[in-house]
């Protein structure tokens, strides 16, 4: 199997089963997606001219210098940073971007194993963005990832997917609270 080919659906319900039980408490209206980046061909960097002062890092800073961090993005998010690994963009010293760097481990595909990684909980703090540091962090922790031999990246439950797509992640499935909604890319 090619892995360009993925069957997405296949690999969320490996990776998520029973997961529509999960989010019945969301929005009527709301819609995620899912989507994936196959990392062998390597199609995927970002060229950015962020300046000298920002530096990118697996932090291994003051647990609650993140947590401060994470939680001027998403409050819900400080209980996930609680050991696993973690990406950081700073600037001037300052954690200006960060996400947890995931093994989703082994799924099986087609009959085809594949290893599944990527980037979660990503977030720029506020006064920090729209600048490209939260991409730039993502574009690494992708290269990351393709060095460390995973098959695909794997964007799970974003609702900014425009903004993932400028790296080559695409979409293979629109979601809601009851399930996948349409045709399905």
């Amino acid at each position: 199997m090619d892995i360009v080919n993925i069957d997405g659906i296949e690999l969320f319900n490996s990776m998520y089963p029973n997961f529509f039980e999960s989010v019945k408490h969301l929005h009527e209206d709301a819609v995620y997606e899912e989507m994936l980046l196959p990392l062998g061909d390597k199609n995927f960097t970002y060229k950015d001219d962020l300046g000298e002062d920002i530096s990118f890092v697996f932090y291994n800073g003051e647990a609650d210098a993140l947590r401060e961090a994470v939680g001027k993005v998403d409050k819900d998010w400080v209980q996930f940073f609680d050991g696993g690994r973690v990406y950081c963009g700073c600037c001037g010293g300052k954690i200006a971007s960060f996400c947890l760097v995931d093994d989703m481990g082994e799924h099986i595909v087609n009959g085809r194993k594949i290893m599944v990684g990527g980037p979660g909980c990503v977030g720029t703090v506020p006064e920090f963005r729209r600048k490209g540091i939260g991409l730039a962090m993502v574009a690494r922790v992708t290269e990351i990832l393709a060095d460390e031999c995973f098959d695909v990246s794997y964007i799970h439950y974003t609702g900014v997917a425009d903004w993932y797509a400028k790296l080559g992640y695409r979409t293979f499935a629109k979601w809601g609270k009851n399930g996948f909604i349409g045709n399905n890319p």
